[in-house]
């Protein structure tokens, strides 16, 4: 199918993270895009700043004349959308071009020289990196984020159609529409057994997705993964890897050893091993590509970051508020790591919010252990996204497995109530799901107190 001859584009599902990247990537490229989304957020207030119009009601009656047409209108969904949707129904039913979002993404990419980042764990940070590594070497670069960087206020870097960063999604076996040139795996644990059943089935999804890459493409896998690639770790043999990590004023400074040479003294701002990993495989797919050593490292260093990943929202001598979209038990190790390094013999409350009922079954017992490891918790109801209540499990039935002798159960509404009565120095918001709405609440709540 070729995307060059279609006018209309039409989004089932358009507040994604992943399809506002498309939608703003089709506006940019003069084609007119509509779309549908469940309720108002940022990002849809966002796309409707770029005159991006958006719906919010499941009806025929709200999609405009022109997109009623087969012949001119491409449809993208994402599989978050319910089976029983009329809009997306309509559309299979009459004829239509009917998309997934990873499918469209292959089409975009595959005529382009594509970077691919893969892994359960760490790929927004790292195609986010990336896209800005090469942004500023000069590359004539599309990368397509999952989430909105803080160099470009944006989940799209656009600076040109040669080279494509996208993230290679494992969920619903996504990655598998794409053809990269160069690819990584950063991680590959256990998740979305929703999907797949069994950690063996993901690992094997893994599999197929190194076949996908290109005639004499490259693959780096981070050292210990059961893959063979180019490997990547933090002080020790891999093929690059980072040395004499120190921190200095909150910044990492260390050296990369590189198969041929070693770059000294690379200076990275953000916090916690999990991102010093996420630089490193970024840039070492950047060198890989062809980009210049010294523009690499003064690139790096401008790097802002990722918003929800990590991100300071108060940072005082007396308070921080750290908020941060980790939802499975090993990137809330990852932040715990981060906080406990840059904040030792501190205080720290930890606000989280359980995404998906099947995830919290499922990883129950390693959700209560790396929770357990803060000083104090709050704990929101389950956010249950796609899925409908699963008997038995609930919030209430995780915090009994979770061994801090400071946790509670809390409603939103008394969620600033609460946080007041702590003495913590630290406080981290930490979920996938619409935790992320309440921080500018918590943020003003604890500035007026403050």
């Amino acid at each position: 199918m070729n995307i060059e001859n279609i006018h209309n584009i039409y989004f089932v599902g358009i507040g994604g993270i992943g399809m506002s990247a498309l939608a703003r990537y089709f506006k940019a490229n003069n084609k007119q895009v509509f779309g549908y989304d469940k309720t108002p957020t940022e990002i849809t207030d966002a796309l409707i700043d770029l005159d991006i119009d958006v719906n919010f009601k499941d009806s025929l009656e709200n999609i405009p004349l022109e997109f009623l047409k087969p012949e001119n209108t491409l449809v993208v969904y994402t599989p978050a959308i319910p089976k029983n949707h009329s809009q997306l129904n309509y559309f299979k039913n009459n004829q239509f071009k009917v998309l997934k979002r990873s499918e469209v993404l292959g089409l975009i990419t595959d005529n382009t020289f594509c970077l691919a980042v893969a892994g359960t764990h760490g790929k927004t940070t790292t195609s986010s990196i990336l896209g800005h590594l090469l942004y500023e070497c000069g590359v004539e670069v599309t990368a397509f984020l999952g989430g909105v960087t803080e160099n470009y206020n944006s989940n799209l870097i656009l600076k040109g159609s040669k080279v494509s960063v996208v993230e290679a999604d494992e969920f619903d076996r996504s990655f598998l529409t794409l053809s990269p040139n160069i690819a990584c795996i950063t991680s590959m644990d256990a998740d979305h057994l929703d999907i797949y059943g069994e950690a063996s089935a993901l690992r094997d999804s893994f599999v197929a997705f190194t076949k996908k890459i290109k005639p004499n493409g490259k693959l780096f896998v981070k050292n210990g993964l059961p893959i063979e690639g180019i490997t990547y770790g933090l002080e020790d043999d891999s093929n690059y890897s980072v040395k004499n990590i120190k921190i200095q004023n909150g910044t990492y400074v260390f050296d990369v050893k590189t198969p041929k040479t070693v770059l000294k003294n690379i200076h990275f701002n953000l916090p916690g091993r999990h991102n010093l990993s996420n630089a490193l495989i970024a840039l070492a797919m950047a060198v890989e590509y062809g980009c210049p050593h010294h523009q690499l490292a003064k690139a790096l260093a401008s790097f802002k970051g990722v918003k929800r990943r990590f991100t300071y929202q108060i940072k005082t001598e007396n308070l921080v508020f750290i908020d941060d979209y980790a939802h499975h038990p090993e990137e809330i190790n990852s932040v715990h790591q981060a906080v406990r390094e840059m904040y030792p013999n501190r205080q720290v409350l930890a606000i989280f919010q359980p995404h998906l009922f099947s995830r919290t079954r499922d990883f129950a017992d390693e959700f209560a252990q790396s929770l357990s490891q803060f000083d104090e918790l709050l704990l929101l109801d389950i956010y249950p996204a796609r899925e409908l209540p699963i008997e038995g499990i609930s919030s209430a039935w995780l915090l009994g497995k979770i061994k801090n002798k400071n946790k509670e159960l809390v409603s939103k509404d008394l969620l600033l109530e609460k946080i007041h009565q702590s003495n913590a120095q630290i406080i981290l918001t930490i979920g996938a799901g619409d935790i992320g709405e309440e921080v500018q609440k918590i943020k003003k709540g604890l500035s007026v107190a403050s």
